[in-house]
């Protein structure tokens, strides 16, 4: 680990590295009492305040990323401009919502780095670096990122990509301790924020995609001993874990197959980003992902629900004892999770006032769930073209399920709308309490789902094990249907009733995976889109009022707090994430947004200015090599492909702008130097780590000539590189 001050003299001690379960380190700051981040307590997190502070990613327990600010408001959100900026290092997904505590402001980026800065000026503070070895990333599903950082009575929590908690003194950066949650021998992740409840900080993981089993820990604040664990699915042992979950597990074990890939796999369903505190009825609820494998058939031989994959689960927080659930997709075979954006309110609902929580998931219905007893009160289609389900038997609280969406069962492909990367994703949704209104960040893309076809759709040491045959799924060579695909891959921004259960007013986007939203009580949603605006709309209407180009795409969250009786609104702006990483060609215009990582602050009459933008131009398309390879080379390298490299260098190798563009890439021209990348870890240090364990050399350069092969049928199809394709699809 390294710890770098921006500011003033470097502190004499030593710092943390790999240090043990719970163990603190020696001379480390006492925590602040009564100012800074050493006043953020329960009763600042279940109120959030007077507005002054942003003092969780969520505003507050309720997690409605609802301000009660109104300086800027709908009347006057025209003159606001740029307050001050600051350059990120590393271009790769920023997805953190900042953290703004007494006019200081804290946020991760990409590799789990944690920055702080002055609020109101804009100068760094300090930096932390928890030196995440970037080979770790070849074991995250969706790129580098980090989601943010929790604050509580003089600390600051970070979760690591390796799978570490760490606690930070708010006003130097330095580590307090560090506790390594997860084995590191298997393929966990951290990517979301910690939450902080009654003294006691709890974190998630992922890692479903590649195999492994879920939980969610609660650790001690002050010394990082651990509290209590609770497991989301049963152990594949049968064993008892001595975990808090062990009676639920009994109870939700008969929903799993006997035998089946969950067995080796561990059955999945992680808590990578959604755990919420209900501060009025003292509950804890976790959002719980897909299952490993996803494909059901495979996973758990076609049988059971497979309790608690896909569903929120309440629990008791001193304890981590069950209490009930609700599954919004039993028996998840499309990777269909319910981790996404979990938000509390009081709504009245047949003239009753009900304690509900409301969750817009992957799936593309709007849940609004009874959160006193977990019965499912409204489920409504938030996107188009939903077609697994047509809707839900509310007496039941199950789907209507198309059964040709079981592709497993019927052994024909099902092209699903939604798919796994939408209908919406970890982008933060907002809830207005004045309006009643839910801001869903919502997407429509699709994607077909096949049964594994070959040995090489079996479980690998790297790579995805979904249970899929990921080679065939990607785009045909067919013209007309990848410039469907480019055209029909749209985002929107969703103003959704939770009582009515319909939109109230919505804003069709181009191109899909915009920002998440922000509400305030000056009548305002703010957003950012991924083709690089930052925008505000009348909360109640959904009229456009400000726009700022913000020079690269926007997939974070705002925040907005006060300083000085200023109001300031701040975004991380900048490209990743697992669209732009694996989607390829249906991208669309997004992939020529420059990637400039950067923290915007905003205020009216702000006027700053951003130093000019490198601009749209697609990269020049390098001459391809001359080589001919036999079809048969050819169709080995795609389904290779397809099933180790994709999900980074996207679909038909057509990168998204974030990491490199294969297609495009000089080094199809040097067979030796492909080599050396993708079979002697020529590139381990920058995450590009050697496949030699899944493929040999041969197989590589079968992979080099699928990706020569694709580039010539796109540049004679498609324009240079799709750009005809962008082109034709529509505005």
């Amino acid at each position: 680990m390294r710890m770098r001050r921006c500011v003033g003299p470097l502190l004499a001690m030593t710092i943390l590295a790999g240090c043990g379960s719970g163990q603190r380190e020696a001379g480390a700051p006492a925590a602040a009492a009564t100012s800074g981040v050493g006043k953020v307590d329960a009763a600042l997190l279940t109120t959030g305040g007077d507005g002054s502070d942003w003092a969780m990613t969520g505003f507050n327990y309720q997690e409605q990323r609802f301000s009660p600010l109104k300086q800027v408001n709908a009347g006057n959100v025209g003159q606001l401009g740029l307050a001050w900026y600051a350059d990120m290092p590393d271009a790769r997904g920023q997805e953190a919502t900042p953290v703004v505590v007494d006019g200081k402001l804290f946020v991760t980026g990409p590799w789990s780095k944690v920055f702080a800065y002055d609020a109101a000026t804009g100068a760094k503070l300090w930096e932390y670096d928890p030196k995440v070895d970037p080979q770790k990333g070849v074991q995250a599903c969706c790129d580098v990122v980090n989601r943010g950082v929790a604050a509580w009575k003089g600390q600051l929590f970070v979760g690591t990509l390796d799978g570490r908690l760490i606690a930070l003194n708010a006003e130097t950066g330095t580590p307090n301790w560090s506790v390594q949650t997860t084995d590191n021998g298997k393929p966990y992740t951290i990517t979301g924020a910690p939450r902080v409840v009654k003294d006691m900080v709890l974190i998630g993981n992922g890692g479903a995609e590649f195999g492994v089993r879920g939980y969610v820990t609660a650790y001690d604040v002050a010394t990082g001993a651990q509290k209590w664990r609770f497991y989301t699915v049963p152990n594949p042992t049968g064993a008892k874990d001595g975990a808090a979950s062990d009676a639920a597990m009994a109870k939700v074990a008969p929903t799993w197959s006997a035998n089946g890939q969950w067995k080796q796999s561990g059955g999945g369903g992680t808590v990578w980003d959604s755990i919420v505190y209900d501060a009025e009825l003292d509950q804890l609820y976790l959002g719980v992902g897909n299952g490993s494998p996803w494909n059901h058939g495979l996973r758990s031989e076609g049988q059971g629900d497979n309790l608690f994959l896909s569903s929120i689960v309440a629990l008791k927080p001193e304890t981590g004892q069950y209490l009930w659930h609700y599954q919004e997709t039993p028996a998840e075979t499309w990777d269909f999770t319910a981790t996404q954006p979990i938000v509390l309110a009081t709504l009245t609902i047949g003239g009753q006032p009900r304690k509900v929580l409301m969750q817009a998931p992957k799936n593309g219905f709007f849940y609004v769930v009874d959160r006193t007893n977990g019965r499912l009160i409204n489920a409504g289609q938030f996107i188009p073209g939903v077609n697994w389900a047509s809707g839900y038997d509310l007496k039941t609280g199950r789907p209507i399920e198309n059964p040709a969406s079981r592709y497993y069962r019927t052994g024909k492909p099902f092209l699903a709308v939604p798919s796994a990367i939408a209908a919406h994703n970890w982008q933060p949704m907002a809830f207005s309490p004045q309006t009643g209104l839910a801001y869903i960040p919502a997407q429509t893309v699709g994607a077909a789902y096949l049964n594994p076809s070959s040995p090489l759709d079996q479980r690998k040491p790297i790579g995805f094990n979904v249970g899929q045959d990921l080679g065939n799924a990607m785009y045909p060579r067919d013209a007309a249907a990848v410039k469907g695909a480019i055209a029909s891959a749209t985002g929107s921004l969703v103003a959704w009733d939770p009582v009515a259960n319909k939109p109230r007013w919505k804003v069709d986007y181009p191109t899909s995976w915009n920002g998440g939203t922000m509400a305030t009580a000056g009548n305002l949603v703010f957003q950012g889109t991924s083709l690089g605006e930052f925008r505000a709309y009348a909360a109640d209407t959904g009229k456009q009022l400000f726009a700022f180009p913000a020079g690269t795409g926007i997939m974070a969250g705002a925040a907005t707090y006060m300083v000085k009786g200023k109001q300031y609104v701040a975004v991380l702006a900048g490209r990743g994430g697992a669209l732009p990483l694996s989607i390829g060609y249906a991208i669309g215009k997004a992939r020529d947004v420059p990637n400039n990582p950067r923290l915007l602050v905003f205020a009216l009459g702000g006027k700053a200015v951003l130093p000019p933008s490198p601009g749209a131009t697609p990269a020049a398309p390098v001459p391809l090599p001359d080589e001919k390879a036999p079809p048969e080379q050819v169709a080995q390298g795609k389904l290779l492909f397809g099933r180790y490299c994709q999900v980074c260098h996207g679909a038909s190798a057509m990168g998204g702008g974030v990491l490199p563009n294969l297609q495009n890439a000089p080094v199809l021209s040097d067979a030796e130097t492909w080599k050396s990348i993708l079979i002697d870890g020529a590139l381990k240090d920058r995450g590009m780590v050697s496949f030699a364990r899944v493929m040999t050399p041969e197989q590589a350069q079968a992979i080099r000539h699928y990706v020569i092969d694709e580039a010539r049928w796109a540049r004679a199809n498609l324009g240079d590189g799709g750009a005809a394709a962008k082109r034709a699809a529509k505005p």
